[in-house]
C-alpha cells in the first residue's frame, strides 16, 4: 500500500507541495523492491483452494488432484477448504474477499461463474469483477440418459415422442438452475418440445427415481451415470459436448443427433481474487498448466469422466464471459429464479 503522509502542524502549510510529492514518491519507491521481491519468491507459504461444494464431488476431487500437484511443484502445502452452500455462492463470497496475493485460490464452476448471476436475485459477489481467472482445469460432459423402459431409443425418437405427447416426458435434475437442469432447458428450446422439469435435492435422489422409472430422462454429469450405462440400467441417448467422449465412443453427440450447435458442458477452473498481481497469476498459470500436463494427473482426471483443459488467463476470462451470456439467456428463457 502506498504510504500516507499527514501533517497537522501549521508549519506544514509552508512546505512546498512538490517537496511533499517527492517525499511520497520516495516512500513508495522504498516499498517497490519489497513488493517485487515478494512476487519473485512466491509462494513463500502454504496455499489454499476454496471449493464451494461438499467433499467427494467432482469439484472437490479436481481441486485435490491439482492441489497435490501444485504442492509438489511449489514445495508448499496446498490446503483444500470446502465452503458449501447456496449453489456455490458461499464459497465464492469467501474467496472473492480473500487477500489478493495468490495464496487463496478458488475452484470455480460453470455455476458459480456463468449461471448464478442470472439465477439468483441477489449475489454476494460479482463473478467477473471480483475474480482474476487463471486457467480452466477440466470439462465434464453431461450425458442424456433414459430409463430403458421408455418408448424411445434415440434423440430423434425422443423428440418425435415429446412432440406427439406434449408434457408427458419428465426430465430430472439435481436442482433448479444447475447445469444439469439448464442442459434440459436448452434441449427443450432447440428441439422445440414441451417437457416437465422435476428438480431434486442432488443428483443421487434424481438418479434413484430415474432408475425406478419415476422420471423418464435426465441430463447428468458423465461420472455420475457411466456405471449405470455400462451395466445396462440406463440407456445413453447422446453426449452434450461438441465431440464424442472417449469413455463412450459409440454414443453420438446431440449435435450429431439432429440439434446442430447444441453444446452444454460442466467446467471447472481456478481463479484468484481480483487485484492479484499479474506476475503471480502468470506464475500460477504456468505451474497449473505444467501439473495438468503430467500423465498421472491426466489419467486421474480422465478416470473421473472429465477432459483435462488448460489455457491462458486471457482465454479463460473470455470463455467465462461467453458462457455467462449463453447461460444467462437459458436461465431467462426457462424462468428459473432463486432467492
Amino acid at each position: 500500500m502506498s504510504p500516507v503522509f499527514r501533517c497537522s502542524a501549521p508549519t506544514c502549510r509552508d512546505v512546498p507541495r512538490r517537496l511533499l510529492v517527492l517525499v511520497a514518491a520516495l516512500g513508495w519507491g522504498l516499498c517497490l523492491p519489497a513488493t517485487v521481491a515478494a512476487q519473485a519468491s512466491f509462494p513463500g507459504k502454504p496455499l489454499s483452494i476454496i471449493v464451494p461444494f461438499t467433499p467427494g464431488g467432482t469439484t472437490d476431487i479436481l481441486a485435490r488432484i491439482v492441489g497435490q500437484g501444485l504442492s509438489t511443484e511449489f514445495g508448499q502445502p496446498v490446503v483444500i477448504e470446502n465452503r458449501a452452500g447456496a449453489g456455490g455462492n458461499i464459497g465464492g463470497q469467501v474467496a472473492s474477499k480473500a487477500a489478493p496475493d495468490g495464496y487463496t485460490l478458488f475452484m470455480g464452476t460453470v455455476g458459480t461463474q456463468a449461471i448464478n448471476a442470472s439465477l439468483y436475485k441477489k449475489m454476494p459477489f460479482d463473478p467477473i469483477k471480483d475474480f482474476a481467472p487463471i486457467t480452466r482445469v477440466a470439462n465434464v460432459p453431461n450425458l442424456l440418459v433414459a430409463n430403458p423402459t421408455q418408448p424411445f431409443k434415440s434423440v430423434a425418437e425422443l423428440i418425435a415422442y415429446a412432440r406427439a405427447n406434449p408434457g408427458k416426458v419428465n426430465f430430472a435434475s439435481s436442482g433448479n438452475g444447475t447445469s444439469i437442469h439448464l442442459s434440459g432447458e436448452l434441449f427443450k428450446t432447440m428441439a422445440k418440445v414441451q417437457m416437465v422439469h422435476v428438480p431434486y435435492k442432488g443428483s443421487a435422489p434424481a438418479l434413484t427415481d430415474l432408475l425406478g422409472n419415476q422420471v423418464g430422462i435426465m441430463f447428468d454429469n458423465l461420472p455420475s451415470v457411466i456405471a449405470h450405462v455400462r451395466s445396462g440400467k440406463l440407456r445413453p441417448l447422446a453426449i452434450t459436448t461438441a465431440k464424442r467422449s472417449p469413455e463412450l465412443p459409440d454414443v453420438p453427440t446431440l449435435a450429431e443427433s439432429g440439434l446442430p450447435g447444441y453444446e452444454a458442458t460442466s467446467w471447472f477452473g481456478l481463479l484468484a481474487p481480483a487485484g492479484t498481481p499479474a506476475a503471480v497469476i502468470a506464475k500460477l498459470n504456468a505451474a497449473i498448466v505444467k501439473v495438468l500436463a503430467q500423465p498421472d494427473v491426466r489419467k486421474r482426471i480422465s478416470d473421473q469422466g472429465a477432459e483435462v483443459y488448460s489455457e491462458t488467463p486471457e482465454q479463460f476470462a473470455a470463455f467465462i464471459l461467453t458462457e455467462g451470456v449463453k447461460w444467462g439467456k437459458v436461465v431467462r428463457d426457462s424462468g428459473a429464479s432463486l432467492d
